[in-house]
């Protein structure tokens, strides 16, 4: 497979950015974030990891070391019971706001730059192969404007071995692409339908950030280590674009919400701060008013409901 083109976060202007992520439809960033910041995050997850009985018994909660009587993932009840925990961290809401990166989707986007406030955490036990996420773009599952890009950060190094994603090089080019979404939990564009140019990939380490558009088609490789490999998916745009409102609140049937998730925050600096922003939804609000009173089956407008009830 082709090597990753990448940069160097000493080296980062605006142009040639923006010139990769155009021809490319990704770039990767050698040494963007810091490592203590990382290393302090990766504490806090493992530490919920080896106490959901995740990791196997006697190891050092940082190397990772997979219990794979425990293996799991989404939909599965005791992922979602432990991912719920992670997902509570103040410390994993505060990377996608590290000064460094912020910077650099500056460059990309402009000054009004939106953090989308719900990032996703994969936890991804070994040998796992109904765990393995296929091709797909991730415009499939955020709507809005399809100017949006998503940073792929793995908190420790990630060899080829461990799963890092890969890119379909110039896939953004090919506008949306048709995605599967019967008998499965992820939608995903049928094997080898997928239109781009050639499939890249490569090692990723702790501190380097994986940039990509909405639009770019990409996949994970295959976890073949004996370890979990743990990243963030955090997204972002120019705060002026639409935004689908569901990117901002709870949707489901979890229960979750803000105000439960921030209940143990230290801090107040990152609580609601979108709220702040002049920010335009698509579908407006009147529409969600509307589909929450006429949607069909029931279960939709109990969602439309949802997030009408949390947009305030």
């Amino acid at each position: 497979m082709k090597s990753f083109r990448e940069l160097q976060a000493c080296d980062l202007t605006p142009q040639p950015l923006r010139q990769e992520l155009n021809s490319n439809g990704y770039v990767l960033i050698r040494n963007l974030l810091p490592l203590a910041d990382l290393k302090s995050l990766l504490n806090d997850i493992t530490h919920l990891l080896s106490s959901a009985g995740w990791l196997q018994a006697g190891s050092e909660p940082l190397e990772r070391i997979a219990n794979l009587r425990a293996a799991c993932g989404d939909p599965d009840p005791s992922f979602k019971q432990t991912y719920r925990k992670v997902f509570n961290l103040e410390s994993f809401h505060a990377l996608p706001h590290n000064p460094a990166l912020k910077k650099a989707m500056r460059m990309i986007v402009g000054d009004q730059l939106l953090i989308h406030p719900k990032p996703i955490g994969r936890l991804i036990f070994p040998n796992c192969e109904r765990l393995t996420v296929h091709p797909h773009q991730d415009y499939r599952f955020m709507n809005g404007d399809p100017e949006c890009y998503t940073v792929w950060i793995p908190i420790h190094d990630c060899p080829t071995d461990v799963g890092p994603l890969q890119i379909l090089e110039g896939s953004h080019r090919f506008g949306f692409q048709k995605h599967e979404d019967e008998h499965l939990h992820v939608p995903e564009i049928p094997a080898g339908a997928a239109m781009g140019d050639e499939w890249v990939g490569g090692q990723i380490n702790a501190g380097d950030a994986l940039i990509f558009h909405s639009l770019t088609v990409h996949a994970a490789s295959p976890n073949r280590s004996d370890k979990l490999r743990i990243s963030l998916d955090c997204r972002f745009q120019d705060s002026r674009r639409v935004l689908n409102p569901a990117n901002l609140v709870f949707a489901g049937e979890s229960g979750k919400s803000w105000e439960s998730i921030y209940a143990q925050w230290h801090s107040s600096d990152l609580k609601y701060y979108w709220k702040k922003l002049p920010l335009s939804f698509q579908p407006p609000k009147s529409e969600i008013e509307h589909l929450a009173r006429t949607a069909e089956p029931p279960s939709m407008r109990e969602k439309y409901a949802r997030i009408l009830s949390q947009l305030g």
